[in-house]
């Protein structure tokens, strides 16, 4: 028979049109056009008036051949980085507004037409949850891979399965992984005692295997089963299959344990992943402690805008630049790069047979990182004026001081975590890349306005955690990047033309701030409704949770 388990009972389960073909041109149509006869007079006249028309329609053909074939002999759009010359053209204008007194900062979401939501995580817990923990069925080990929101879903998803094996969860191990490359363990990136403590109403949670476990397995971790379990797992595949295993084993081991829960789950299963992301789950203290100085930093400096401040989110780092496969303007200097960066953390992946790589097609997919410059020629676009405060969390950027240039440029008040901080302040963070990012997360999660430019778990966790914060609005700039490619690849269009545009966009992004989750998404970029109530409910089930 099996332990107890708690498996909820309720489930959440213009095309373009081609071208025209091109026109042909029947060679030989006018081949009789003169006339023939050998006359001198009046056949002669008219031979001389027919050569002279037929060069004339000749010509006439073979320059509308040149006009229509002309676009082919234009590269093939995207496959030519031309931001920089759309810089060129629009600075001008740009300079002409830097005096400006609106800035889109202050008016950039409009709140009064989303529903307020609240937190009301504990009460969605404690519909289907036991008064107090059952006996344990056994010990759950998991090792988290990648960088630092990689291993945050490893984290919740685990106390989740701990949760409903009624299993004891040992402290997740992190692996060393070959891209981040970060040896630091949990607790140097979190809270390892609030974790453990803001859990003990739902999981068990310990540091370490207790000694007489260890020792039934020879003091070898190693020596425990691990269970190879798929990805996207169901809350039932772990009742069925992982339970009985670890009834009768006392622990197991799940390594990896990257996506290995689906985001489909019981609204009640998805409360315990609220739980933990968003109360149990905070940094260490000496990330907390420079990083609200970072934050009371940003808001000094944007006293002008009553402290908002906007932060992006840029993925232009050379790993990220060599991974997309995208071109910039960098020449055969950049390709040798590139090839060099990609074979070093992804080797051989880039070179199999059959591989054919685009760079153009991935431009107008909306597949490459936005440059610094595209950043800031959005903003700015957007009605971003040249006062605005903006901070970059980013890793090291490819050829940084070439590309930050523009943006500086356009955003003369812009901060990384490097400009924020002191040598001194970051020495102990240096060399680890999950704490670096930690800082750059906390940053960007109490800013007015978040820019997201290429994907990934670090926007995708920063969103749900603003919409959690901020009553159910991500504040979240989120472009469409291949509308932004063919904008791009406009260097021509009128400043107005480019404006409108980006006002556009940057009204779509406020529209889907307040984005409910469908069922195959993801709670920790939508929690509502599963772990948000409508604020008349909020009041009637719990106060507003704190951080």
């Amino acid at each position: 028979m099996h332990g107890l388990s708690r498996l909820g009972t309720g489930s959440n389960r213009s095309v373009s049109p081609s071208p025209p073909s091109s026109p042909r041109f029947r060679h030989g149509r006018y081949k009789n056009f003169a006339g023939g006869g050998g006359g001198v007079g009046r056949g002669g006249k008219q031979s001389a008036a027919n050569k002279i028309v037929f060069v004339l329609i000749s010509t006439v053909f073979r320059r509308k051949g040149v006009l229509l074939f002309a676009p082919l002999l234009r590269s093939p759009p995207g496959s030519v980085y031309r931001s920089p010359q759309l810089f060129q053209k629009l600075w001008p204008h740009m300079e002409a507004e830097s005096n400006a007194t609106h800035n889109a900062l202050m008016t950039a979401w409009n709140l009064k037409m989303h529903q307020g939501w609240k937190p009301c995580v504990n009460s969605i817990i404690s519909k289907t949850g036991f008064s107090e923990l059952p006996k344990s069925n056994g010990f759950l080990i998991i090792e988290a891979n990648g960088g630092l929101n990689q291993q945050r879903l490893s984290i919740c998803d685990a106390v989740v399965v701990a949760w409903l094996l009624n299993a004891t969860l040992v402290i997740p191990i992190f692996h060393l992984n070959s891209v981040w490359r970060d040896s630091s363990k949990f607790g140097d990136i979190f809270d390892e005692e609030f974790f453990i403590h803001a859990l003990r109403n739902h999981v068990n949670v310990v540091r370490e295997l207790p000694e007489d476990v260890l020792q039934r397995f020879d003091n070898n971790i190693s020596n425990i089963v691990n269970l190879r379990v798929k990805g996207w797992s169901s809350a039932a595949h772990y009742i069925q299959k992982v339970l009985p295993k670890l009834e009768a084993m006392g622990a197991v081991r799940i390594a990896p344990f990257s996506n290995r829960l689906a985001y489909s789950v019981p609204s009640n299963v998805q409360g315990v992943r609220c739980l933990s992301n968003f109360q149990a789950l905070r940094f260490a203290e000496p990330i907390r402690t420079l990083a609200d100085k970072m934050v009371e930093r940003m808001v000094m400096n944007s006293s002008h805008s009553g402290g908002k401040y906007v932060s992006v989110h840029l993925r232009f780092e050379t790993d990220m630049v060599a991974f997309s496969c995208c071109e910039y303007d960098g020449g055969e200097e950049e390709k040798r790069e590139m090839d060099i960066a990609r074979e070093r953390s992804w080797r051989g992946k880039f070179r199999r047979r059959g591989r054919v790589i685009r760079p153009g097609a991935n431009r107008m997919d909306g597949k490459c990182p936005l440059t610094p410059l595209e950043v800031g020629l959005m903003l700015r676009g957007m009605g971003f004026n040249n006062n605005t405060s903006v901070f970059v969390a980013a890793g090291n950027i490819y050829k940084a001081e070439k590309y930050m240039a523009p943006l500086k440029q356009m955003f003369p008040l812009l901060e990384t975590k490097n400009t924020l901080t002191t040598p001194e302040e970051l020495a102990p963070f240096k060399g680890h890349s999950s704490r670096l990012a930690a800082l750059d997360y906390t940053v960007c999660l109490h800013s007015e306005v978040f820019v997201t430019t290429q994907g990934g778990n670090f926007p995708h966790f920063l969103m749900g955690h603003r919409r959690y914060l901020f009553g159910g609005h991500a504040k979240t700039i989120k472009p469409d990047k291949r509308k932004l490619a063919l904008l791009f690849d406009s260097p021509h269009i009128r400043w107005e033309t480019f404006r409108r545009q980006m006002k556009d966009m940057l009204r779509h992004s406020d529209v889907k701030g307040g984005e409910l989750k469908k069922p195959s998404g993801s709670v920790y970029t939508f929690p509502m409704p599963d772990c948000m109530c409508k604020q008349t409910e909020a009041a009637a089930n719990e106060s507003s949770l704190s951080f």
